[in-house]
């Protein structure tokens, strides 16, 4: 065992959210030690959409800038019909009057996640420690022992709070033994990279579309370097199949009428859930992002969501920063983020869910007829585009007391 460390914050998982996390802390000056236990940060293909109130805020952190030169700009989304071919278009250039950046920014998400682990060596008072993996932690009314496992030893930290940033499979919150509550879709997705242009064979497609089919949905988004395929997949199936050369080739052949000439880069299966953890805070130890909460892909809320959690957080850990001690501003970050991610990321994922899975008959009807009407009528686009662009949630936050 090695001597015994002291700092003000550990974080747990060097991803976008832990990273934004520890580089909000460190600009305030605070002392805050990462542990990653993998070598780098992770090269994760699902997230990569960041929506205009999320790069208002990582402008905090220097970092949009950066992920306006790599990204694309996407100020259109697409909901389509695969059968017909209709399309309902949203623009989110509509909004511009409330938001700077009036579009999504497609950009993978280990972008940021390595620009900012990078970035925080430039502060003191600030590490990342990479090959560190969180073994276990005590808290008691002063603060909390964390003990991590590096290549060489077992290492103890005592610091005043503990930050679980650590993903879906978070060992923090399983210490905790705090409930993960909802479901899990039985369908696995299929996430398929490619370098080949669909707009060549996909008329008027946007960087964003979500196409709804009864036999097959889809996904298509594009990200600077390739298109990315997202799809549900045969719960039968086995993981080599799925991810097997004939699969690839019936998919594309149905998709743009060939398949054994698209190469792809990743073929990647993954499983897809609904929870939300009982409680973002016990004691002296915080859960932000996929940690606290896990949604489908659907609308690009998931990141988005765990970094609007990492705002409110720091803003709310000033005081017990200043103090050493917890108070009431944590709690209230326990009731606004959880209040919301249930009130709205939850059901609004779920929503967008029903909406691409649908199929055909009366319900896809029903569906298809909704959002044409919010299409059409000028006062519910604008409320739908601030909506699906986040902002509707961070204000029914800031409203929570």
């Amino acid at each position: 065992m090695s001597a015994k460390e002291r700092c003000q914050v550990v974080i747990v998982g060097a991803g976008p959210v832990g990273t934004t996390m520890a580089t909000l802390l460190a600009k305030q000056g605070a002392d805050v030690i990462v542990l990653e236990a993998n070598e780098d940060c992770a090269q994760d293909l699902r997230a990569s959409t960041f929506h205009p109130p999320t790069l208002e805020m990582l402008d905090e952190v220097d970092v949009t800038p950066m992920l306006l030169a790599r990204g694309l700009k996407a100020p259109v989304y697409h909901w389509r019909d695969r059968q017909s071919g209709e399309v309902i278009s949203f623009d989110l250039s509509e909004i511009a009057d409330v938001t700077r950046y009036p579009f999504r920014i497609q950009c993978e998400q280990y972008h940021l996640s390595r620009a900012l682990a990078e970035g925080l060596s430039r502060y003191p008072s600030a590490q990342v420690r990479f090959n560190h993996r969180l073994l276990s932690f005590e808290q008691d009314e002063q603060g909390v022992t964390v003990f991590a496992e590096s290549p060489t030893a077992i290492q103890e930290i005592r610091c005043d709070f503990l930050i679980a940033a650590d993903g879906a499979n978070s060992v923090v919150r399983k210490w905790l033994g705090i409930e993960f509550d909802g479901f899990t879709y039985p369908e696995r997705f299929l996430c398929l990279s490619t370098d080949e242009d669909l707009t060549a064979y996909l008329e008027n497609l946007a960087y964003v579309n979500y196409v709804s089919d009864p036999e097959e949905w889809l996904v298509l988004l594009k990200v600077p370097s390739v298109w990315r395929v997202l799809l549900p997949t045969d719960g039968a199936a086995s993981d080599d199949d799925l991810r097997s050369d004939e699969r690839k080739n019936a998919i594309f052949e149905r998709l743009i009428g060939k398949g054994a000439e698209v190469k792809t880069f990743h073929r990647t299966l993954y499983r897809v859930h609904q929870r939300v953890a009982k409680s973002f805070l016990e004691g002296r130890v915080m859960l932000i992002g996929d940690a606290a909460h896990l949604n489908n892909p659907l609308g690009g809320f998931g990141m988005n969501s765990g970094l609007h959690d990492a705002f409110n957080l720091f803003e709310k850990l000033q005081p017990a920063l200043r103090s050493g001690k917890p108070n009431g501003s944590l709690e209230l970050f326990d009731r606004q983020r959880r209040q919301v991610t249930h009130a709205f990321t939850q059901a609004q994922t779920i929503e967008n869910m029903e909406f691409i899975r649908g199929g055909a008959g009366g319900g896809h009807k029903r569906r298809r007829a909704a959002m044409m009407a919010i299409r059409d009528d000028d006062e519910r686009r604008r409320a739908y585009l601030l909506k699906q662009a986040m902002f509707e949630s961070l204000e029914k936050a800031r409203a929570i007391n």
